[in-house]
């Protein structure tokens, strides 16, 4: 009896703990699976397998379902429901298959739907392209599958004979060679028949002599993050921080901006006194020397760029149909180019900044297509191949595709770092107080910037060439002229060779007007200002020097009712020589009234100088400046320098009446006893203070 009651109760313990063991099996393995659907949202009948742990099996859309952890389950809906068609099924919101019928394993809880789709006459499948084409690259290629309506994309990459199943989302990166296959299915169920598309990626290692030209985007398949600074820069953007303004827009450029309803917002977009605006011909004319291929520059379109026009310079292009193409009259092929790519040469950056304003020299009066070959020291002994010969990057250095440097009437500042004639490299110590002979001279160069004694003359010709380099001073567009070399109308210009600067102080900020801005008039220049360089005499920050500018004018449109600055059309002027057409044009795009009544008033602007420096020995002399009754170079009184009171007044604040004759060596006797000998500060005789003396 005891050996029987013993069994007994080991029976019984088993069951007890056997039962405790298996609730919490079910507490902690039981998912549960909610079926519903889409289009319509209720009432679907789903057949389903197996039954439930409740024994529940088909249901009726929503219901819930609940199975022990691994149970396979089948779902399987009709194929129309309320006279829509089947469409797919989700897990969760994600898509899990196209077939009516889907099998899975339970290792969670999850939602799944049977979408439908309403029934339409739509039969058409949908088309897919791939971009760029399958072909031979020597690098990862980034290919994108666009469709032509709404819809998903599938693909697969391998074998010739992969099946596309994984979903479209992103642009697809190739690495190595392989066989792209994709298709599309449209909302209406409409199937594509499968497309395939081979890469062959062959790495050159940063070696381009194996390329062929395979067209513009090819420089993208091993540069995209080159590219994708170039389409962040100014040179392709042509707008960019205006830090450097003192008025405007945070973000000034050539080019026209607009708010989001597409008006032109004020403040923006520059305005010269050479072709005015680029308003209604950009990307036209105006955009012969852009970096983009025809296209207006986004954010985005970074297949616009042309590499070829700063990193080829034996490349040519056309334009067809608003689209640049490689020139066939190119004294190379196009494969030959690419394998022979280069960093900038001067001449890749004189074709457009030489030509600006419509022809060689026309513009900046200091640069001019000679610069990139000649042998002239007297031109410009930076860039004659006799001198130092250097390219453009040695003083306008580059970081992330962004240049240093900018002129005083350009807007957008694309770089912080700025440039400097005193470095490690070139003329080192020469800004320092001991960098040139004289005392006088280092006493200058906290005051004086280092062009305005070693630029005396610009707009100078080259002894080694055909072509005249002079500049244009004056633009008069009431009157045409037709231009035989660019077959089109321009206004009639005024040029000049060998001009002497004007000066004015510059602390590196600038005053421009932009489009639709008020116009401001100059009384003492008599003239509407376009650009002016900022800085006074008595500025009493070392960062404001005295520096040489070429001063240009022009006779162009202005509408007093609107105190505006007219962006007559180029597009209109070029093709008919029609001013008044061309002004009406102007204002339409502006968005004002064509009939808006307008005279001409004659503008003018402030650039800065910075190349054709000559050679040491031509600098100028102290006495091309002082005195001013015999200085050729400069009237310094006339731009500040003069004392505050007649020498008659003056003087007897301190002393008696000197007798004195104008002379260079005079003057500099007064000025060395009482600044150096003395110490007596600028301000005792002047308007102004020099603090660092």
């Amino acid at each position: 009896m005891k050996r029987l009651f013993a069994v007994l109760s080991i029976i019984c313990l088993m069951l007890v703990l056997g039962q405790g063991t298996s609730f919490a099996d079910d507490d902690d393995n039981i998912y549960t699976m909610t079926v519903t659907s889409s289009n319509p949202g209720s009432g679907v009948a789903i057949t389903v397998s197996p039954r439930d742990r409740n024994e529940r099996a088909n249901g009726t859309t929503t219901f819930t379902r609940s199975y022990r952890r691994n149970t396979s389950v089948t779902l399987t809906a009709p194929s129309t429901a309320n006279g829509n068609a089947f469409q797919k099924w989700t897990r969760n919101g994600t898509d899990v298959t196209t077939s009516r019928s889907t099998t899975f394993t339970m290792s969670s809880s999850r939602t799944m739907t049977a979408v439908y789709r309403t029934t339409t006459s739509d039969t058409t499948a949908p088309v897919t392209t791939a971009s760029p084409t399958g072909g031979t690259y020597t690098g990862p290629v980034t290919v994108s599958l666009t469709r032509n309506e709404a819809g998903t994309t599938y693909y697969c990459t391998g074998s010739s004979t992969c099946t596309p199943s994984t979903t479209y989302s992103a642009p697809i990166t190739i690495s190595a060679s392989t066989t792209l296959r994709y298709y599309s299915r449209d909302a209406a169920g409409n199937t594509e028949t499968t497309k395939s598309q081979a890469y062959t990626v062959n790495s050159q290692s940063g070696n381009h002599s194996g390329l062929t030209w395979a067209g513009y985007p090819m420089c993208q398949q091993c540069h995209s993050s080159e590219v994708n600074e170039v389409l962040n820069s100014t040179h392709y953007q042509w707008k960019g921080s205006a830090a450097e303004m003192v008025n405007g827009a945070t973000s000034q450029g050539k080019i026209a901006q607009r708010d989001a309803s597409g008006n032109i917002i004020a403040g923006a977009s520059a305005m010269n006194a050479y072709c005015i605006n680029v308003l209604g011909n950009f990307p036209g004319a105006c955009g012969s020397c852009h970096v983009g291929l025809g296209a207006a520059p986004t954010a985005t379109n970074s297949e616009n760029i042309d590499c070829l026009l700063c990193h080829q310079k034996d490349y040519k292009r056309v334009k067809v149909n608003g689209v640049f193409q490689p020139d066939t009259t190119m004294t190379i092929t196009m494969d030959q180019a690419v394998r022979t790519i280069h960093k900038p040469e001067r001449a890749n950056c004189l074709q457009c900044h030489a030509k600006a304003g419509g022809g060689d020299a026309v513009k900046r009066g200091d640069i001019a297509l000679a610069s990139a070959s000649t042998t002239d020291r007297n031109y410009d002994v930076h860039m004659a191949s006799t001198g130092g010969n250097l390219v453009c990057q040695q003083c306008h250095n580059f970081s992330n595709h962004k240049v240093a440097g900018r002129g005083s009437d350009l807007r957008p500042l694309d770089s912080t770092v700025g440039v400097n004639c005193s470095t490690s490299s070139c003329h080192s110590g020469k800004t320092g107080t001991s960098g040139h002979s004289t005392t006088a001279v280092n006493r200058h160069v906290n005051r004086v910037a280092c062009q305005t004694c070693h630029i005396p003359t610009y707009a100078k010709n080259a002894n080694d060439t055909a072509a005249t380099e002079a500049t244009e001073t004056h633009r008069d567009w009431r009157v045409s002229e037709y231009n035989t070399t660019l077959a089109r109308y321009e206004p009639t210009p005024t040029k000049a060779n060998n001009l002497k600067p004007e000066y004015r102080h510059w602390n590196g900020t600038s005053w421009g007007s932009n489009l639709k801005d008020p116009a401001t008039y100059d009384s003492a220049l008599g003239v509407y200002l376009i650009s002016r360089p900022q800085g006074v005499i008595n500025d009493t920050t070392t960062a404001t020097k005295l520096y040489p500018f070429k001063y240009k004018t022009a006779d162009q449109p202005y509408a007093a009712s609107l105190n505006m600055l007219i962006a007559l059309s180029t597009a209109t002027y070029f093709a008919t020589g029609n001013y008044d057409q061309a002004v009406k044009d102007g204002l339409a795009n502006m968005g004002q009234s064509n009939s808006t009544p307008y005279s001409t008033v004659k503008t003018g602007e402030f650039q800065l100088l910075n190349h054709q420096v000559s050679p040491s020995s031509q600098a100028l002399a102290c006495t091309s400046c002082h005195v001013s009754g015999t200085a050729t170079q400069m009237n310094l009184k006339n731009l500040g320098y003069g004392t505050k009171e007649p020498t008659s007044t003056l003087c007897d604040n301190c002393h008696s009446l000197k007798s004195y004759t104008s002379s260079y060596s005079n003057f500099t006797s007064i000025h060395s006893r009482h600044v150096d000998s003395k110490n007596i500060d600028c301000s005792s005789c002047h308007n102004f203070s020099r603090p660092e003396r």
